[in-house]
């Protein structure tokens, strides 16, 4: 693929949840091997986006592209071999319980079918030597803290060698030493593997941090589409308003009248579908 073409694409965008708009009419184009940060308050669309460019939604209308081909209404077993290419670390980590720490791993290249079970091991072992926890193969997820979870379930998004990783909220509940610890880790995968990154967060130290471009997803559409460094000047108060941790008038009004918001009804439609 030309490196000047992207490597995903949203085209019009849409998705509707129970009636309630999500996504509205969302295009976005993603360069391959750098690392674009959405950022955006709770129920605006940013996970939910996620999943489209893996195809575990489709969308009501609007096509969704990678690497060109057109992934809208791949089957299942078609998107099987598209999403080879991409790792997910979802928002909880999404780690079986019941399963060891290399079992986890070991998972997704049996999915796949990939190597044997001692090739399979040995995959285990280089991506947890590549976050930092190689010797934790034989724990639980129990056994581990919040940050090691985290680790792991990243080692185990890398486990088929994507070339584009997707994070949602990848700092989300933990400590601001081991959130930092993360953002250290996604910025050494871009460095070292060349992956591509979308990394869906409400963190700004993070966004700003990691990202090399940021987008900002209000009410289901884009607002802003600039660089951390630029960010604080986009001239948005919307934007502003977020980047500064500070509420909008209109939000403080509904507050005080005791209705529902409108953000607070997305955040509702968008948590169903988490």
């Amino acid at each position: 693929m030309n490196a000047a073409e992207p490597i995903i694409r949203l085209d019009k965008v849409y998705k509707a949840f129970n009636g309630q708009s999500v996504l509205n009419g969302v295009s976005l184009s993603v360069a391959p091997g750098r690392t674009t940060v959405i950022i955006g308050p709770s129920g605006c669309g940013k996970s939910v986006l996620l999943k489209h460019i893996v195809g575990l939604l489709k969308p009501d209308k609007g096509r969704v592209f990678f690497k060109d081909q057109d992934i809208t209404d791949l089957s299942e077993r078609r998107l099987v071999a598209v999403r080879r290419h991409i790792g997910f670390l979802f928002q909880g980590g999404a780690l079986f319980d019941s399963m060891t720490v290399e079992q986890n791993l070991c998972f997704p290249l049996e999915e796949h079918r990939v190597g044997t079970p001692p090739q399979r091991r040995q995959r285990a072992a280089d991506v947890l030597r590549l976050v930092g926890l190689d010797g934790v193969q034989n724990k639980y997820p129990e056994e581990l803290s919040g940050g090691q979870k985290k680790r792991v379930a990243l080692a185990r998004a890398l486990t088929l060698d994507p070339e584009v990783i997707l994070y949602d909220e990848p700092t989300t509940g933990l400590d601001p030493i081991r959130a930092d610890l993360i953002n250290e880790l996604i910025l050494k995968l871009q460095g070292e593997l060349g992956t591509t990154a979308v990394v869906v967060t409400h963190d700004m130290a993070s966004a700003r941090k990691v990202g090399d471009r940021v987008v900002m997803l209000y009410r289901g559409r884009l607002v802003a589409d600039t660089t951390p460094e630029d960010l604080a000047k986009v001239d948005n108060e919307i934007v502003r308003h977020f980047v500064q941790g500070r509420a909008s008038d209109e939000e403080l009004a509904e507050l005080r009248s005791g209705r529902l918001s409108t953000m607070e009804a997305m955040d509702e439609a968008g948590s169903e579908n988490a």
